[in-house]
């Protein structure tokens, strides 16, 4: 185990023929997966190969699971919780309310052997494109939700500020969850005497978490697409109306996200086992991460590439 940094070393670009693929996933052949942000699901074969476009949604695609052997769930933002089959793109919707409230920000899932779905709502106040306000003004109405394999939904926990990333552990014992604005995780245990019952797992991240995928090692995988910002922990400590003004100021005055990128691993008990961090030429913005087979991709809100490297196996072994 390992908590020291490494940097990234012999990544290789994969372009998507489209912008910004949020989130990664990747099947049993090595094929991935991304949403871009005009709607578009599409499959990248490998290095060089042709993108193929696997279906266009109402919404824009973020993070995406395997539903069994023929579709995907999708989180498409303002669209809510989908169904998407790979074989000719059909979308059906598995929710897009909760009780009579409307999703707003259906952001990350993770699926259960048994076709529940754990996902989150980011915000009850503010659409995904308006996460910096959400941020800024600290609604803390993120929640992750689970919906049963019969269609009903409820909360398993409130009140996050930016609700974002979601993995299962391996044994199926708990469901983490990332919260954005604190950066932090949390998890909700699912099996045993604790059934039922959140707790604060990991603390005191050096950034922000964003997407979370549980690896085929076993880790819980964390992308950290931006550093902890000092100015950003001031504004949030400003009084309520102050914060206001601020959440109120267009984007191109925000500060523009750090070249440096970053993603984490943890095991069960909260430990970093990996830690990268550095920056990697042509690519910015790490905002999803997927461990498959002892390599790493990588998606991001910025560009029009995914990103491949292997995982390090210590500080001093860097691929």
């Amino acid at each position: 185990m390992s908590d020291s940094a490494v940097g990234f070393r012999a990544v290789a670009l994969l372009p998507t023929g489209g912008r910004a693929p949020e989130d990664v996933l990747v099947d049993d052949a090595g094929r991935v997966y991304t949403g871009l942000d005009d709607g578009r699901i599409v499959r990248i074969d490998g290095p060089g190969a042709a993108v193929r476009t696997v279906a266009t949604l109402p919404g824009r695609p973020l993070g995406l699971e395997f539903l069994g052997p023929d579709e995907l769930v999708v989180c498409a933002s303002d669209a809510g919780l989908l169904a998407v089959a790979l074989d000719g793109g059909a979308v059906r919707i598995l929710t897009d309310r909760v009780g009579d409230q409307r999703l707003l920000a259906c952001n990350n899932a993770a699926v259960a052997p048994d076709g529940t779905v754990y996902f989150t709502d980011s915000s009850t106040r503010y659409g995904v494109p308006r996460w910096r306000t959400d941020l800024i003004r600290r609604t803390a109405s993120g929640r992750l939700l689970r919906r049963t394999p019969d269609g009903e939904v409820d909360e398993l926990l409130g009140g996050l500020e930016f609700a974002n990333g979601v993995a299962l552990a391996a044994d199926g014992s708990y469901v983490a969850v990332a919260e954005t604005g604190a950066g932090r995780l949390h998890r909700v245990w699912l099996t045993g005497d604790r059934a039922g019952r959140p707790e604060l797992f990991v603390d005191g991240l050096d950034g922000y978490p964003d997407n979370i995928s549980l690896g085929s090692d076993g880790l819980i995988w964390v992308a950290l697409p931006s550093p902890r910002s000092a100015l950003l922990t001031r504004v949030q400590r400003l009084p309520a109306g102050a914060r206001a003004v601020v959440g109120a100021l267009p984007d191109r005055m925000s500060p523009r996200p750090s070249p440096v990128v970053s993603a984490i691993a943890v095991d069960d008990l909260g430990r970093i086992v990996h830690r990268l961090r550095g920056e990697i030429e042509g690519f910015r913005m790490l905002t999803g991460v997927r461990e498959s087979g002892g390599r790493l991709w990588f998606g991001s809100l910025e560009g029009s590439v995914v990103a491949t490297t292997a995982v390090p196996q210590s500080a001093g072994d860097v691929p």
